[in-house]
């Protein structure tokens, strides 16, 4: 009775964390979320801060702002502006001063005019985002602060149940406040233009696509109709707020685009993580009471490992991706920047080459697949998503119909060239 008893203790975990977007339990030893070091970018730097390896320097009008964002080698160019009030700084936060947003593979930061703390948030390799305040005051003691208050919202089901983010597409009203009566959006890849950037500034151009931003709801009974003309195709954000105390005068559609994309990947790569560690630890525990060798899996392990992954690939594939039904284009220098970021194969390819006419990237392979946190996932997780993608790029298995035959063959030449971390089958 008892072994029968335990047993079911140690399922139960299985199958309730098995389907849905369910908040993993970040307590747990196998996650160790509250282990006493991190391994993410901000807090490597706020050791250095701590040593006097590096200083932050003050610069009015945007404080530490310009200094944080060189030590984390985040660009300018990638500053987006939320002017919904979505933030817990909803006070300071309008449609006259929004919310710039900062970004690059792991790092995020938001800066809001007149406030005396910035927000930063990193991910770490193997545990997902970690969340930070900064002091932003002139002379102020330098240190990033951890906030884990912020995981009230931070692992949600809108996170897949893991400390992630999510950017999200509301009714604004004139002040700023979402009308929620009228629903929102969360944005990712399969997200149409029609549903993006309710309550954000955008800068760029984009045809007779039309999506929500640069307006607000002038009637509260009638939240859903937005003047969506009215924002469309504004290359000059001058015309709607003053930007002159911020880094940049630019929100940028492409840079958007892949806040979006790459929020989303980072929160499934996470999941995965989790999955995994928990799958694996109830695997050995019932193993052990059942007196069963550890290397035969249960059947729901399997599951509870491959089901995330196989969402996982098919997201760093754009399977599903909404398509754009004309040409997109920023007013910033972020299309570059990031693209000149590489790597490149032996004929000029990159996963971070734009296309921007009918999809957000040319190559439908993520560039998250060179990242730490996707090299860092538990080995049997990341065995299964190699051998997957291997079958999928060699044509073994006929899935995900947007990767013509051109597509799959350029995206294996290019990873077989630029990530030497692949399995030597790939280079057969």
């Amino acid at each position: 009775m008892k072994r029968h008893h335990l047993l079911l203790s140690l399922l139960a975990p299985a199958f309730a964390f098995g389907q849905g977007s369910f908040v993993l339990p970040m307590e747990d030893e196998a996650i160790g979320y509250n282990a006493p070091t991190r391994n993410d970018p901000v807090a490597r730097l706020q050791r250095k801060l701590e040593r006097g390896d590096v200083t932050l320097e003050y610069q009015s009008p945007g404080g530490y702002l310009l200094s944080v964002l060189r030590n984390l080698d985040v660009p300018v160019s990638s500053q987006v502006l939320v002017f919904s009030k979505t933030s817990f700084q909803l006070q300071l936060i309008s449609p006259a001063a929004p919310r710039a947003l900062y970004f690059n593979d792991n790092v995020y930061i938001g800066w809001v005019k007149g406030s005396q703390v910035m927000e930063v948030s990193s991910v770490d390799p193997e545990r997902g985002a970690f969340f930070y305040t900064l002091d932003n005051r002139d002379g102020s003691t330098i240190g990033f602060v951890r906030r884990d208050e912020c995981l009230q919202c931070h692992a949600s089901p809108r996170t897949l149940g893991v400390p992630g983010h999510v950017v999200r597409s509301v009714y604004p009203d004139v002040e700023g406040f979402p009308q929620l009566q009228a629903g929102s959006f969360d944005t990712d890849d399969n997200s149409p233009i029609s549903q993006r950037w309710g309550g954000w500034f955008v800068s760029g151009t984009h045809g007779a696509q039309r999506h929500m931003g640069n307006v607000w709801v002038k009637d509260r009974n009638q939240p859903e109709r937005l003047d969506r003309e009215a924002g469309a195709n504004l290359t000059d954000l001058a015309k709607v707020v003053d930007l002159s105390s911020y880094a940049s005068p630019h929100s940028d559609p492409v840079a958007l685009m892949v806040l979006a994309h790459q929020s989303k990947l980072h929160n499934l790569i996470t999941r995965v993580g989790y999955e995994t560690k928990l799958a694996l630890s109830h695997q050995q525990a019932i193993s052990q009471a059942l007196k069963r060798p550890p290397e035969e899996w249960f059947d729901s392990t399997r599951r509870r490992i491959f089901g995330p992954v196989d969402a996982l690939l098919k997201y760093l594939l754009f399977s599903g991706e909404a398509p754009l039904t004309a040409p997109v284009r920023g007013t910033s220098d972020f299309q570059k920047q990031f693209a000149g970021l590489g790597p490149r194969d032996s004929k000029g390819r990159s996963l971070r080459d734009f296309d921007l006419d009918t999809r957000l990237f040319r190559y439908r392979c993520s560039f998250l697949i060179y990242s730490r946190a996707l090299d860092s996932l538990p080995q049997p997780a990341l065995d299964y998503l190699y051998r997957r993608l291997y079958q999928i790029l060699t044509g073994e298995q006929k899935e995900f119909d947007l990767l013509s035959a051109s597509d799959r063959k350029a995206i294996l030449e290019i990873l077989v060239e630029t990530k030497p971390s692949l399995p030597a089958y790939f280079r057969r």
